[in-house]
């Protein structure tokens, strides 16, 4: 279906340096990559026979730059460029230094070699001895090194902000901070050059705002860059050898340091943009905060024409260090200097050290960080963006008669979300091994370490805090635990870690003789930065035989599967194997082990056995987990016990129950372990699963037909915020976006904001489109900027970001209503994602006219796969003209993306046909196949009419008829409707509705007769069934606390067992026998569990007759209130025991309320009488 011509997926490795120049579009991290090949590409046109060498570690904004080096392995092969992977980021520093050794070799094969860094922030601080080390003895003059920092400005997704100018500085390298994507490839080569010229490695900053957005940008012959004599001094400037410790070596930076400075002079890198012949002032815009000032600009409405009129020098500097000459002949010439940069100052003390001494008539006053009188200016806090940067440069320029207007937007108070509103934080994973592996021992306290399990921090119960540097996990303890009397701590620390330093913290610890216990959490996958392997081999063996060599006192190996270290020799001699469902008791027996014991949680990391289950055919037979949501209490154990979002909430008739979302599921089958008999396991062939039944070459042919949205000006620029959760697609549809307007030829921007998105958190993509680069500045989309707002997830809508980019009137919000479970809702079984309040709020913000909302994950589910839900919103709001892109290029975009093409397209014409053609796209609603079982499943497209209080009390009569008998059901009608006949003269029927609810969910308890029941009925079965093909196993999940003898014991809950499909049988009889319920015959009857739920429905009808002849107006609302009570008896077993005692003390408080007469009345009126269609009242 897709053809790639002209625009291929290699060519932004190809143009302008295979092929002639042109625009590519282009990541932050392809494009450090594209250097590598620039540079190889200009060496050889200089007749030079140069390698490449790149090495260091990956961390956010750099965490994908590895993996684009692999991509990319055989383009760097042919260029002899070496991709060398490093445990840590200082030992690739030192890699680096050999890499300029190469030309002194007499057994050299190239020329010399050009090296580059690259490592986050923390990585550079930890490297500095390194880099120290080589900048002091120096580049080489054919080779040169490119330090790559990557500073995270705004603490994104970092432990703290970072910025690692003034590091660089205080280690005597020059640094270069690129002001965008377009600057990348010429700064970087500039920095060799510099380098190769002056001796020294050239430090680049590479922040978060630039590297990890995406452009379309021009591409350009190797430069040529003049060579101005320098002094070499007594020793040279470049790498030599023998450079014996001692002075001589800091005796040569100078002379360094002095070409540097030369060879600056000789290839400006910076830029006068505006050049007035009587400068009055000068705004020096340092790297990306030049791109903050030319926006600002732009939207004030002030030109370059009009600053140059006015005797404004606009400079764009590139070169933090050293001083910019171009800065110094311009400040020595105006008089008055505003330097803006983001963070600490750097540029701006350089150019108050230089001008110190200047004439009193050369000397320019100089603002920044502070103004004239020493006031704060711009801040240091924050990253800079135009609507902070506005106000800042409209008093100074009006000053000079530049009037520059501040949008409304920018300084109007952007909308708030409400406080109570859960958000979409980071969370584990599905399956992930730390949801297990970071629980404590109750009494205990562990110390969070670098890697994904550090958001054990974000559950109390898990008593996990601190944080270190990477590599120094568990050290801190040493010199806490001498003035303590806690005697022991876990330390948790990830593989990756361990293998990058942290066996040198184990080693101190050892060797302090201080007592802890090392959670190494083997993961086999460096999850935290995109899956990588760790960069060595590291088995569970190596690991243990290394700590052991150290004087570990003991050595455990926890596993989910146990099994696969029988082998003998699989682990060293003394350390012992345990399953992880004895975690809790190989901890406390760690706990009480002095010295420094280690424990070695071996299950592979979820999200990288899903990508190995992905690249292999699925088995012909599989084992999925399946809640029968009919046995199901909705108490949330299982979500406890498995802290895993898979367990996803589902709204049913009886109640908020739980269910298994198979289409996340990693089966790591610990909801099992929830104390519910609803779990079933099923091992048998699923049935393959058919979407809706339409031909899809009709339905692309019927979109394609469709009429198109009206093309959109561009002049200026159009602004999509695209924001949902990690992993669902959204990055992959904003890249389509960015591609199909470069395919237009036109100018474009992503921006993707991730942080932790990978875990499920917030992702937003900023995408910026406009006909000419020249109007497309900054690539963040400001305050009021966006055009459309295309929310995923309306939880990521409320963030402040999002709601911030939102104007009313402007702003076209296109949103997806479904619910995606958060991290909270695993910790609280009532939360709920206030869709409605949400929506409301958008609502308010733009305009009722500008808010559109399908479901789009329920369309997805049916029509296609629910993996396709974001292309399927993407589609539906092109057709509503929110993307403008052609269709043609988008198309071609898909295809150039891979993987998948043909259903993206697929899912992207259906949601246009929702928008154009919703009856034809209806017609086919309901026709898929079957899905895999405890998928999730859609609700309703149209809203359910509501239930009427006769509905309510008919179908729940209906239920305790087959529950138990007629007789039994009566009794429950009885009750509500004499409460229905206290309530009518107060023309209320919420009490009536709490009555009948809850009553009902007392009578209905469910024991061994009803379990049974549920578990055999035709609908359950027959669901089975309908997802697996042929004789499927069923196990049930039980724990009959008549087969534990832990619980005869008491003190401990029964251990839950697995019984075969025997059960089945089983069921049936005892479900026939529920005849004996009620009556001494009852063996079951006796226990003490179903005593109290017998005496429940009595307490509750006996306190009913008190309170009914107290019901008015001022006791409704408790009275209400306390009628809801039973909702909190949840569970089974000990989980309803702890539910029950907490609602009778509630259930207390409000009885001794009402019948004191200290009720409390309702702000506002309760009774709301509401009517159907028939006129049958409806609850409102």
């Amino acid at each position: 279906m897709f053809k790639t011509t002209e625009y291929r997926s290699d060519s932004i490795y190809r143009q302008g340096l295979d092929d002639p120049p042109g625009r590519i579009f282009v990541s932050g991290q392809q494009t450090l990559v594209r250097l590598l090949l620039a540079q190889a590409a200009a060496d050889r046109a200089a007749g030079l026979n140069t390698a490449g060498f790149v090495s260091g570690y990956r961390g956010s904004p750099l965490g994908g730059v590895d993996h684009e080096l692999w991509r990319a392995k055989a383009r760097l092969e042919d260029a002899h460029i070496r991709f060398q992977p490093a445990i840590n980021e200082d030992l690739a520093a030192t890699a680096l230094i050999g890499t300029q050794r190469v030309e002194t070799d007499a057994t050299r094969r190239y020329d010399g070699v050009f090296g580059m860094w690259y490592g986050k922030g923390p990585g550079v601080d930890r490297s500095g001895d390194a880099i120290k080390h080589g900048n002091a003895y120096g580049s080489s003059p054919h080779g040169g090194v490119l330090v790559v920092t990557g500073d995270d400005h705004g603490c994104v997704s970092s432990s703290m902000s970072h910025q690692s100018d003034r590091t660089l500085i205080a280690w005597g390298l020059p640094v270069i901070h690129p002001s965008g994507l377009a600057d990348y490839e010429r700064c970087g080569l500039w920095g060799w050059a510099l380098s190769r010229a002056s001796g020294l490695w050239v430090g680049f900053k590479a922040i978060t705002e630039t590297v990890e957005a995406s452009a379309s940008v021009p591409t350009f012959e190797p430069p040529h860059f003049t060579q101005p004599p320098v002094e070499p001094g007594p020793d040279g400037l470049h790498w030599r050898w023998p450079d014996l410790p001692g002075m001589q070596i800091e005796r040569r930076h100078p002379y360094k340091l002095k070409a540097a400075r030369a060879f600056i002079r000789a290839n400006p890198l910076d830029e006068a943009v505006t050049t007035p012949a009587r400068p009055v002032l000068v705004i020096a815009a340092v790297g990306k905060a030049y791109r903050d000032v030319r926006e600002a600009l732009r939207q004030g409405g002030v030109s370059l024409d009009q600053l140059e009129r006015a005797g404004v020098a606009l400079l764009k500097i590139n070169v933090v260090y050293p001083l910019s000459p171009l800065l110094e002949t311009w400040a020595h010439r105006a008089g008055k200097v505003f330097v803006i940069e983001e963070k600490q100052p750097v540029v701006e003390e350089q150019l108050k050290h230089c001008l110190y001494n200047a004439r009193h008539d050369r000397r320019a006053a100089i603002v920044g960080k502070v103004d004239e009188k020493g006031a704060p200016l711009v801040s240091e806090l924050e990253e800079l963006r135009p609507s902070r940067v506005a106000p800042l440069l409209a008093r100074q320029l009006k000053a000079f008669d530049v009037p520059l207007r501040i949008p409304h937007a920018w300084g109007a108070a952007p909308a708030l979300r409400a406080q109570a509103w859960i958000r979409r934080t980071p969370y584990l994973c599905s399956g992930c091994p730390h949801n297990t592996s970071t629980r404590v021992p109750a009494g205990s306290e562990a110390r969070l370490g670098i890697g994904c399990h550090a958001m054990a921090a974000r559950m109390p119960e898990r008593a996990t805090s601190g944080s270190v540097q990477m590599g120094g996990e568990g050290v801190d303890w040493l010199g806490q635990a001498p003035f303590v009397d806690t005697p022991h701590i876990f330390q948790n620390i990830g593989d990756g870690t361990f293998f990058h330093s942290g066996y040198l913290a184990i080693r101190q610890a050892i060797a302090a003789g201080a007592t802890l216990t090392y959670k190494l959490l083997y993961n086999d996958a460096v999850a935290m930065t995109g899956g990588q392997p760790v960069d060595g081999q590291l088995t569970v063996r190596k690991a243990a035989e290394l700590v052991l060599s150290e004087g570990a006192r003991r050595v455990v190996v926890v596993a989910d599967d146990p099994d696969r270290y029988q082998a003998h020799g699989s682990v060293p001699k003394g350390v012992e194997v345990h399953h992880r469902d004895t975690l809790d008791d190989v901890q406390r027996q760690l706990r009480d082990t002095r010295g420094v014991s280690v424990l070695i949680f071996d299950q592979v990391c979820a999200t990288e056995a899903r990508r190995r289950k992905k690249r292999q055919p699925p088995p012909a037979v599989q084992t999925r987990v399946v809640i029968n949501e009919a046995v199901c209490e909705g108490c949330g154990d299982c979500q406890v016990k498995s802290n895993c979002l898979s367990v996803v909430p589902v709204d049913t008739p009886f109640g908020l129950k739980r269910t298994i979302d198979a289409h996340s599921c990693n089966t790591d089958l610990s909801c099992v372990k929830g104390f519910c008999p609803s779990f079933v396991t099923v091992t048998g062939k699923l049935r393959e699963r058919r979407p809706a039944k339409a031909d899809p070459a009709d339905v692309i042919a019927r979109a394609d037909a469709l009429a198109q949205p009206k093309p959109r000006s561009l002049d200026e620029p159009f602004e999509i915020m695209l924001v949902g959760v990690g992993g669902t697609g959204v990055v992959t549809v904003a890249n389509a976006i960015g591609l199909a307007a470069h395919l237009d030829r036109r100018s474009v921007s992503v921006l993707d904001f991730t942080g932790f998105a990978q875990k499920g958190g917030a992702v937003l993509s900023h995408i910026r489109i406009a006909l000419e680069a020249e109007v497309l500045h900054q690539y963040r989309i400001d305050r009021g900027g966006a055009d459309a707002l295309l929310a995923a997830d309306l939880l990521v809508a409320t963030e402040d970001d999002a709601l911030a980019s939102l104007e009313r009137g402007k702003t076209l919000v296109i949103a997806n209503t479904a619910q995606t479970q958060t991290g909270a809702m695993l910790r609280d079984a009532d939360a709920r994602i206030e869709t409605d309040a949400i929506q409301s709020l958008i609502e308010k913000v733009v305009g009722v006219e500008r808010y559109d909302a399908i479901d789009a994950k329920a369309l997805a589910t049916e029509l296609l796969d629910p993996m396709q839900t974001n292309m399927l919103l993407f589609g539906y709001a092109w057709q509503r003209g929110a993307v403008p892109v052609s269709l043609a290029s988008l198309r071609h975009a898909l295809g150039l993306q891979g993987g998948q093409a043909d259903a993206k397209y697929l899912a992207f014409s259906w949601g246009r046909l929702w928008a154009a053609n919703p009856a034809f796209v209806a017609h086919h609603l309901g026709t898929a196949g079957t899905t895999p079982p405890g998928a999730w499943r859609p609700v309703d497209f149209v809203r359910r009419k509501k239930e009427t209080i006769d509905e309510l009390i008919a179908s729940r009569t209906a239920f305790l008829t087959q529950y138990q008998d007629a007789r039994y059901a009566a009794r429950y009608r009885r009750m509500v409707e004499r409460v229905r006949t206290a309530a009518a003269p107060l023309g209320d029927v919420t009490l009536v509705d709490a009555v009948a609810r809850m009553l009902f969910k007392l009578m209905a308890y469910k024991d061994e007769y009803e379990v049974a029941r549920l578990h055999t009925s035709k609908a359950f079965l027959d669901d089975l069934r309908a997802r697996f093909a042929g004789r499927a196993k069923l196990t049930f999940h039980l724990a009959p606390p008549t087969l534990d003898a832990r619980s005869k014991q008491g003190g401990q809950p029964p251990r839950k067992r697995a019984f075969s499909h025997w059960m089945v049988p089983a069921f049936r009889v005892l479900a026939a026998g529920r005849v004996l319920r009620h009556t001494p015959l009852d063996p079951f009857g006796w226990t003490a569990e179903r005593r109290d739920e017998r005496r429940l429905v009595r307490e509750y009808e006996e306190t009913l007759d008190r309170l009914l002849p107290r019901l008015t107006r001022d006791t409704l609302a408790d009275t209400v209130a306390w009628a809801k009570t039973p909702d909190a008896i949840r569970g089974y077993g000990y989980v309803k025991a702890g539910a029950i005692v907490k609602a009778r003390e509630r259930q207390a408080e409000l009885v001794e309320r009402i019948l004191s007469g200290h009720a409390k009345p309702a702000a506002a009126p309760v009774a709301v009488r509401a009517h159907d269609e028939s006129g049958a009242e409806t609850v409102e």
